[in-house]
């Protein structure tokens, strides 16, 4: 498999979540991976762009998660034999309390299928322990010691999280759970039957952790059989409510919530269009990494890079410099209405900011790139020869961009964002260390901009035919769209221009190749639909489609004029 920038590819961008497999329990998983990446492979393209796999919380946000290290237990496959612990017996008993149709139904219904999952995994932990044989049993040990440096706390930090109505919320926890040390100083002070109990739910969730990264790394080996690349994504925090938090609170900041600064262009929230979008993930404690030489970054580091072949850093800005909050997100409605001043009144005078330091001079601009470049060689160190891709958009600082290409990190490029002198940058001219997309997860798709500009008024249809005519100048229309047909004239046109760009790799959405209109994610909202959005059809439905094939024909023939083939 050729990942060096020298040869140009393509690939596809899907939330795992979203993928609908032959015998899926309610949410995609590796099984339906494997389909998909049997389809990926017959189209020509040659990367699969997923989002991070690390363990949820409540709002189901994977750029939020309880772990760092921790894989998500809903992307494992479970059946019959799947793991080898679990029995056909145990499945069929397990899966007859639920309603597996109306389960698969529509978007993910995450309560549900976190407890039908676990169920089964109780199952197949309950067979291993009485009858798993001793190489078995090794390996698990084995897996273990190898994954001490997290494992460990994080198994201890789930358990705690089941005596309190599963809330990863540990500030809101009793007092002796507040903290790990007083949570170890409470579980020493427990009778013996309780420690052990406690001990052995401890090893449940790490033999849950042993059989995703055996899944993991099984699929990783398999998509290289099919000549596919699987890119993963390391999100830039972590949730305040995580377990890395609980475990190393010295190593960050808590006072502060970190996010990015006032966008107009994501028009949908008023929020992020005022005061910015306010992730409340917590900031770092920089120096004090560095007194341990960045251990945990190598660690986050290390658990991706042993499943995917090349990974994305999201909101690589924040290595820079990044935007800082004095106030938790639960309470941004509460200063949505304030004006500055009244905002300053509320917070005691502490106001939104760039952290470490802003960019208003040129020695700041100096120290940021300095400091990001160090902690960047940081995860260039532990990557090795696995490539690495910084998300690179908003608000990006002039000296961003050079940085990233001195270090060999390929930046994005948006066509639509990609504007100098009011002029859009034609493909040709991208730089080859770059990957060109029209859409993330938090884009609305392409389809979805072409209905509010043409077919359903909207508050943000102006906004959709600015960026579509900015589109077809990338693809060489003229931007005047009112009489162009989509199927027949643009989707083609502007396909064959994203994959005929100098970009190393081009990745089409998955909803934007399929010519969608749904969102997986509206950025700034803590929408119910956020994060549950499934695809209409499953993979099997998809390569049997006659309409479906005829698309992925020109995709195909598309991909081998272009040279991404």
């Amino acid at each position: 498999m050729n990942l060096s920038p020298d040869k140009k590819i393509a690939g596809i961008l899907v939330p795992l979540f979203a993928l609908r497999g032959q015998d899926d329990l309610g949410i995609g998983d590796i099984g339906a991976l494997r389909e998909f990446i049997d389809w990926t492979a017959e189209i020509g393209f040659k990367v699969i762009q997923l989002l991070p796999i690390n363990e949820t919380g409540t709002d189901n946000s994977p750029y939020n998660a309880i772990s760092a290290l921790a894989i998500e237990p809903t992307t494992l496959q479970l059946g019959p034999g799947s793991p080898e612990d679990l029995t056909d017996e145990d499945f069929d008993a397990t899966i007859a309390s639920f309603d597996l149709r109306k389960l698969r139904n529509d978007g993910v219904k995450y309560r549900h299928v976190k407890n039908l999952k676990r169920l089964l995994l109780e199952k197949a932990f309950t067979n291993f322990s009485a009858r798993a044989s001793e190489v078995r049993q090794s390996g698990f040990r084995k897996f273990c010691e190898e994954e001490a440096a997290w494992l460990h706390d994080y198994a201890f930090f789930r358990v705690l999280m089941e005596g309190n109505d599963d809330s990863p919320a540990w500030n809101r926890w009793p007092v002796r759970h507040q903290s790990i040390q007083r949570a170890r100083i409470w579980l020493h002070d427990l009778p013996a039957d309780q420690q052990a109990a406690i001990t052995d739910r401890q090893h449940f969730f790490c033999y849950v952790q042993w059989i995703a990264h055996q899944q993991w790394r099984a699929i990783k080996s398999y998509a290289e059989e099919r000549g596919v690349a699987l890119m993963g994504d390391i999100p830039f925090g972590v949730s305040y409510h995580s377990a890395d938090v609980f475990a190393r609170p010295d190593e960050f900041v808590l006072d502060w919530a970190g996010g990015a600064p006032p966008e107009p262009y994501f028009k949908d929230d008023a929020f992020t269009q005022k005061w910015g979008q306010n992730w409340g993930i917590p900031l770092y404690h920089w120096d004090r990494m560095r007194s341990n030489n960045f251990e945990w970054w190598r660690e986050r580091v290390r658990a991706v890079q042993r499943i995917f072949h090349l990974f994305r850093i999201d909101h690589v800005l924040g290595f820079y410099r990044i935007y800082a909050f004095p106030w938790r997100p639960r309470k941004n409605k509460q200063f949505l209405p304030l004006d500055w001043h009244q905002m300053l009144e509320q917070t005691g005078g502490r106001a939104p900011h760039f952290v470490p330091r802003d960019d208003d001079t040129a020695e700041n601009c100096e120290a940021n790139k300095r400091d990001g470049e160090e902690y960047l060689r940081v995860a260039l160190e532990e990557a090795g020869a696995t490539r690495v891709i910084g998300e690179d958009l908003g608000a990006v600082p002039n000296y961003v961009r050079p940085n990233l290409r001195s270090l060999g990190i390929a930046g994005f490029k948006i066509p639509q964002w990609e504007v100098r002198d009011g002029q859009v940058t034609p493909g040709h001219k991208y730089e080859r260390l770059s990957v060109a997309t029209y859409a993330t997860h938090d884009h609305k798709p392409i389809r979805a901009l072409w209905e509010e500009a043409f077919e359903r008024p909207t508050p943000t249809s102006e906004q959709s035919r600015f960026d579509l005519a900015k589109i077809a100048l990338f693809g060489g229309f003229d931007p005047n769209l009112d009489k162009v047909d989509f199927e027949k004239d643009f989707y083609p046109a502007i396909m064959e221009a994203l994959f005929k760009s100098n970009a190393w790799i081009a990745i089409v959405m998955i909803t934007d190749l399929l010519a969608r209109n749904y969102r997986f994610n509206v950025p700034g909202t803590t929408g119910s639909e956020n994060w549950t959005r499934r695809m209409q059809r499953s993979v099997a439905e998809l390569r049997s489609s006659g309409k479906m094939e005829a698309r992925m024909r020109l995709i195909h023939d598309l991909l081998e004029k272009t040279g991404r083939k």
